[in-house]
Order: structure tokens, then C-alpha cells, then sequence
């Protein structure tokens, strides 16, 4: 403590010091201030109402200059910038912030599922979403790789099986894991975090309230709103009561057993696939189409493929009540369900249901009304500008409370990042919202940059296209005797500008990373004559875009005969 002393008097700065030892409330102070600060030692030293750290962060932050600015900061306002949400975006926002020199705080708080269950910082994609699936993807492809292996020559005597608990712990250790790395970020970046719920109570003023229902009052000179969403439930007997949802399934205590996943969405058929790929019987009750929004004819596809590996798909179908006949770890539920198209009416017995019909936007408690902030009243997202800048002009949004954008981590962390440097960087690049790449992680994964068919058909009118497809046959399914004509890769070509790729369309084996790749090219232009140029690497599935010949407008077959 004597050196940050002599170091403040050497920059010829005043300090107050708090001894806690010497005050009657010392123990109570030490408790908010570690959980505002998530720093349990002394000394814990405040710049301007932002946290520094102890001593050695103190000294890291006068050799890196951003104690100098912390110092010279106006103190009109206690921060530069508030964010509401932990998740992706808020968190990519407010780093960036924090490292051109700003005082930024982050306001964060998990609202218990009605199953209570509940997560750490970081958001949905790191707890409940992209991460945990990704790996219980990982988990059912080694299970479709053990049944190829025999083929391959593999041969194992003993019973193989799959333990539900066994996978659930390890990945809950890994997200674990990642959200201490988050914590330590925001402390090592000097960001106050606040484990409270955030609500506008007048212009610039916020109050955080924590969960022991302690209210705090802040304010910022910005604000980013970046509090994602929650799933959506039916309004239907039963459903809060004995259903759950992708909040709940990624760290379930148990195995589900038979599930009915109730939507279409990528949520719903990424579970469903899951799933079934631990060789568990699921079925999928769709009230519509599949993946709305996405390309009808891949979403097509992607149903087809779930099909071959034993889901159940029940279409034109709403649950209206559920009812539990057994209480267990699973239990048994009866699913009362009626037609979409008529007054029929079907039951089904499963031990766990799923809901993925949809998010909600999490914005209604937190006081947009009162500072005039415009939110869509159906949707409960906050319409934007093209620099993420809401109705009111010192609150902006990023992430999946923002109207009309994609819902998709890497275009939050994006968004985020540069919303930041062109608050407090001088900078002016936008984020590119039309060619975000992204992949559904069905067993057979279907990636895709830039427009679906029909939305290009819309927008660019069909006459003025050009579609290139084709089914492939992957070498590693040839000696395994998968099918030869389900994979499917298609781009969309516009006529008049160059040949352009404006859609890119896999359903294939490791279509995420090979998405990627060519979205890169996408953004630098590509057009068809580049695709032809390029030379393939072979045997691969991505060299088949190299190779592409046959258009629609053809009408000739695409259909695969062998190697």
C-alpha cells in the first residue's frame, strides 16, 4: 500500500483511504466491495469511480498510461459508458471501451429459468447456447464415427454407451473455466462489474439492484443495451411447470430419455439432432416450416438428413396442454396436441419435452419508457441506425435485442467491438450484417453467407440469377456405405455483377469450417470465374465449389452414382 501511495503523491494526486480494519462496518463495506470488484485482497483502488485493481494492476495501469487517462477523465458522469448485459456483444463493447481509456462499467444478472436453473457471466452463447452444443454436437458425431469405424476395420467386443452425466460435467467444467476467464478479463481491462439488474430511472441514470434487492444508482455518458434474449414459452397448461428449454438441457442432471422438441427453429433441430445422435428416440413437432427464415430448399435438406437418422418429424402440429403422469429424473409427460390445419387431435408420451419456438428480447424491465427509448411492441427489440444508435441518441443496442439484424454471437462480438471504437476511437467502420456467416450444427451441418434463395429472388428478381448446386458424396461415407446423395452444396450467382457470389449454401460434413473460409472470400468479391480458377484440394468436401457446372436453369441432374 506504501508504494501506490508514493506513486500517487509522485503524480501529485490526492487519495483518500478507507481502512476497514478501523471502521464499524468494515465487514459489510469488504462484502459490496468484493462483489462489485470480484477482488477479495486489499487494497482495492478506485481511479474516478472505476476500479484499477491492487497494487500490482495499479502499477500495470500507470505503465501502460491508462491510469493517466483514468485521471484526467471528466468526472461529469461516473462512467464513460454503461453497458446492460454480459453476454457476447456487451462484453466485446465494453473491453474495447476499457482499452481506449475509458471508464466502463457492465451490468449483469441471470433471471433463473422456471426449471432454476441459472449460469455466470458471459451471456447465452458461452452458458446455455453456441459452446455447450457445439460439444454435445462433438459428442454424437464420436458416436456416429464408432458405428463407421467397423467399417474402417475397428473392432471392439465390449458394449459401448454413452453417460449423459459424464459429458454434462465435463462441459459445465469448461464453461466454468471460460467464465473466470471473462471475470479476469473485465478486472485485468479495469471494467466494473456489477452482478445487478440494471433500469433506466431518468436521463443518463441508472439503478442497479443486486439480488439481495440493495439498489444502487449510477450514471454514464453512454449506455449500450446488450441484454439478449430468453426462450419463449406456449402459454399453455403445463408448459412452465414440466417442460424445459435450451436454458435447461445443457447442464440436465439427467438423461431426458424420449423428448418431443416442440419448434423448427436451429435451436430445436440442433437438441433434436443431438439427441438422437445419443441414441435417444426424439421427435420434432413443427407448427410451420423448418428453419424459417434460412433457405427453404437447404431447410428441406437438413430435415431430410434427421429423417435418415431416426428422427420423428410431426408437421402441422401445436402442443396445447401438457401433463405430467410420473414425477422422476426423467419422468413421464402425456402431450396433448391439435392440428394447424383442422380440429384433429393427437396425444404422445415422452419423459422430457423441449421448447425451442423461439426468443424473447429482454427489455421490458428495464426502463426504456422512461428515457423514450422506441421499442418494437410486438417483438420487444429497439430499432436501430446503421451505427447501432437507438431513438434516443446516447443509448445504443448490439446483439439480439436489435431489430432486423442476425441473431449470431460472432455479429454481436462484432458489432460491439466497433460500436466502441467509433464512440471512443475515432473510428468509422460499420458492421456488415448482410454477409454473416453461420451454420446450424445438425448431425449433417448446414452453413450458409450471404441470401437465401428467396430472399435473393426478392431482391435481385429471378431472371437476373444464376444457381449453381449440386449433390456430393464425401470419400470418408463411401467405405462407411452412407448415402451417396444428401449432401448438397449450392451459390447463388448475381448475372450482371460479375457473376458475384451472393449466397453460399453447404449441407455436408464440417460445414462451419468450410463456410468460413469462403465467406472471407465472399467479402473480397468472389465471383464464379474465381471459383473456377481456384484449384481444389482433394479429397475434400469444400473442393466441390471449385467444380460446380450445373445451373437449375439446366434442369440436368445432379445425382451421384459413385466415386
Amino acid at each position: 500500500m506504501r508504494q501506490v501511495k508514493e506513486l500517487f503523491s509522485s503524480l501529485g494526486v490526492d487519495c483518500n483511504i478507507l481502512e476497514l480494519d478501523q471502521v464499524d462496518d468494515g465487514a459489510s463495506v469488504q462484502e459490496v466491495l468484493s462483489e462489485i470488484t470480484n477482488q477479495r485482497t486489499v487494497p482495492s483502488i478506485f481511479v474516478n469511480k472505476v476500479h484499477v485493481g491492487g497494487c500490482d494492476r495499479t502499477f500495470q495501469a500507470h505503465q501502460s498510461g491508462l491510469l493517466q487517462k483514468l485521471l484526467e477523465e471528466d468526472p461529469a458522469y461516473d462512467y464513460d459508458l454503461i453497458v446492460i448485459g454480459g453476454g457476447s456483444g456487451g462484453l466485446s463493447c465494453a473491453q474495447e471501451a476499457a482499452v481506449l481509456g475509458r471508464r466502463v462499467m457492465v451490468l449483469d444478472v441471470v433471471v433463473p429459468s422456471p426449471q432454476r436453473t441459472s449460469w455466470g457471466l458471459g451471456g447465452t452463447c458461452v452458458n446455455v447456447g453456441c459452446i455447450p452444443k457445439k460439444l454435445m454436437h462433438q459428442a454424437a458425431l464420436l458416436g456416429q464415427a464408432l458405428t463407421d469405424s467397423r467399417k474402417f476395420g475397428w473392432e471392439y467386443s465390449q458394449q459401448v454407451k454413452h453417460n449423459w452425466e459424464t459429458m454434462t460435467e465435463a462441459i459445465q467444467n469448461h464453461i466454468g473455466s471460460m467464465t473466470r476467464g471473462y471475470r479476469r478479463a473485465l478486472r485485468e481491462k479495469a471494467v466494473a462489474h456489477v452482478n445487478s439488474c440494471g433500469e433506466f430511472v431518468e436521463h443518463h441514470k441508472i439503478k442497479a439492484t443486486n439480488g439481495k434487492g440493495q439498489e444502487t444508482f449510477y450514471t454514464a455518458a453512454k449506455f449500450v443495451i446488450a441484454t439478449g434474449e430468453r426462450p419463449r414459452y406456449l402459454g399453455i397448461q403445463g408448459d412452465k411447470e414440466y417442460c424445459i428449454t435450451s436454458d435447461d438441457l445443457f447442464s440436465l442432471p439427467y438423461c431426458p430419455g424420449a423428448t418431443l422438441v416442440v419448434g423448427a427453429s436451429p435451436a430445436a433441430l440442433e437438441c433434436a439432432g443431438v439427441l438422437a445422435g445419443l441414441g435417444l428416440e426424439v421427435t420434432v413437432m413443427v407448427r410451420s416450416q423448418l428453419l424459417r427464415g434460412f433457405d427453404q430448399e437447404m431447410a428441406e435438406k437438413v430435415g431430410s438428413s434427421m429423417q435418415q437418422l431416426g428422427v420423428r418429424f410431426l408437421r402441422k402440429f401445436v402442443p396445447v396442454e401438457v401433463q405430467q403422469l410420473e414425477k422422476g429424473s426423467p419422468g413421464k409427460l402425456k402431450v396433448v396436441a391439435q392440428s394447424t390445419e383442422g380440429t384433429e387431435m393427437i396425444e404422445g408420451l415422452y419423459n422430457t419435452v423441449l421448447l425451442a419456438i423461439g426468443r424473447d428480447s429482454c427489455t421490458k424491465k428495464i426502463g426504456l419508457e422512461k428515457i423514450g427509448v422506441k421499442v418494437n411492441e410486438k417483438t420487444g427489440k429497439i430499432p436501430v441506425n446503421d451505427v447501432e444508435q437507438s431513438s434516443v441518441p446516447y443509448v445504443y443496442a448490439v446483439g439480439d435485442v436489435v431489430e432486423g439484424k442476425p441473431e449470431l454471437t460472432p455479429v454481436a462480438v462484432q458489432a460491439g467491438k466497433l460500436l466502441a471504437r467509433r464512440l471512443f476511437g475515432g473510428r468509422s467502420e460499420k458492421c456488415d450484417y448482410i454477409n454473416a456467416p453461420t451454420v446450424v450444427f445438425t448431425p449433417l451441418e448446414y452453413g450458409c453467407c450471404g441470401y437465401a434463395e428467396e430472399k435473393a429472388v426478392e431482391v435481385y428478381r429471378k431472371e437476373n440469377l444464376e444457381v449453381y448446386h449440386t449433390l456430393f458424396w464425401p470419400l470418408e461415407w463411401t467405405v462407411a456405405r452412407r448415402d451417396s446423395n444428401t449432401c448438397y452444396a449450392k451459390i447463388i450467382c448475381s448475372k450482371f455483377d460479375n457473376d458475384r457470389v451472393i449466397g453460399f449454401h453447404v449441407l455436408g460434413p464440417k460445414a462451419g469450417e468450410i463456410t468460413q473460409g469462403f465467406a472471407a472470400a465472399m467479402k473480397c468479391g468472389l465471383t464464379k470465374q474465381l471459383l473456377d480458377d481456384t484449384i481444389g484440394i482433394h479429397p475434400t468436401c469444400a473442393e466441390v465449389f471449385t467444380t460446380l457446372e450445373i445451373t437449375k436453369s439446366s434442369g440436368l441432374d445432379i445425382t451421384q452414382k459413385g466415386c
